[in-house]
């Protein structure tokens, strides 16, 4: 099997600089060979002086039709390398991507502009979510002067929940991003969430969980009974449009519930429950459990799909 890197992100995302950066540092320089492949040329190339220490070989790719399995596998057994590098163009769709059967995706990163961000966000909302929804890491680059990057991370979040997100300026990485911006008040003794707080609250407490432990919600939510769970445990939750009509996910939690045999697939439900952090095996570990502390029937609200866009 051949272990390959996925870097993508549209035309001056960054992309060049971070795969620049990962092929000048110490732990890169390893046994053999690197296939780099490029598919697109942007402002910035790469060093010849880099590639030779970092035994690094350079294609170009420049047309989609030519990405295909046949030609990458001719790439192959030309540089036999040990690794490969591929810098995707943003512009191809990643849907089509095919790779050789033998090659393995280790890690697929997608680096962004801040500066950017919301026009590609607002106009290129398919391309953008195929590239980020597979990737492990999101880069947030050249965020200078940018104060509501919590709406970035939320709209990142909406697409795949699992990313790890790192912003970064001209310093380095922003470390803390401050949630000021929350539709609600964390000092409440009830955290009241509307159609706009519940898609907020879900997604913050993916990444801060902490913050509501022990805290009481309440919330209309549909029934959702997946086969996998035990006895007593439902889950809550909303359709969310995460960046197109066509890509919708429910978003919600497991809950503990004795009535919960008695719920109907589907049905509506308003729901006040308590947060906890507890080991659940859907989730494969530890996560957000909400114990109920009341559950009733409830209309069905006027907008049932919360959205992202």
């Amino acid at each position: 099997m051949k272990s390959v890197y996925i870097i993508n992100g549209f035309l001056e995302s960054g992309k060049t600089e971070f795969i620049s950066y990962t092929l000048g540092q110490p732990y890169f320089h390893i046994k053999g060979k690197t296939l780099l492949i490029l598919c697109e040329e942007g402002e910035i190339e790469y060093d010849d002086f880099l590639l030779r220490s970092s035994r690094t070989e350079l294609e170009l790719i420049e047309d989609e039709e030519d990405f295909t399995p046949s030609h990458l596998i001719e790439l192959e057994k030309k540089h036999k390398p040990e690794r490969i590098i591929i810098e995707y163009n943003g512009m191809w769709n990643y849907k089509n991507m095919k790779l050789p059967w033998h090659w393995t995706v280790e890690q697929q990163v997608t680096t962004i502009d801040a500066s950017t961000f919301p026009m590609y966000y607002n106009n290129m909302k398919t391309f953008l979510a195929e590239m980020v929804r597979k990737s492990e890491l999101i880069i947030f680059n050249r965020c200078d002067g940018i104060e509501d990057l919590n709406s970035y991370k939320r709209n990142i979040k909406a697409i795949n929940q699992k990313a790890d997100i790192v912003f970064e300026n001209s310093d380095g990485e922003v470390n803390e991003i401050m949630e000021d911006d929350l539709p609600y008040d964390l000092g409440d003794e009830l955290l009241e969430l509307d159609n706009q707080a519940y898609g907020i609250w879900y997604l913050d407490s993916l990444d801060h969980l902490e913050r509501y432990i022990g805290k009481k919600v309440q919330f209309t939510g549909m029934v959702l009974k997946p086969g996998s769970f035990p006895k007593g445990y439902f889950v809550p939750g909303r359709m969310a449009m995460t960046c197109c009509a066509d890509d919708m996910a429910f978003l919600g939690f497991a809950c503990a519930y004795e009535g919960a045999e008695d719920l109907e697939e589907k049905q509506w439900v308003r729901v006040t429950a308590l947060v906890r952090k507890e080991y659940f095996a859907d989730y494969g570990g530890e996560g957000p459990i909400l114990e109920a502390l009341n559950v009733e029937n409830a209309e069905a609200p006027e907008e049932e799909i919360i959205s992202f866009l």
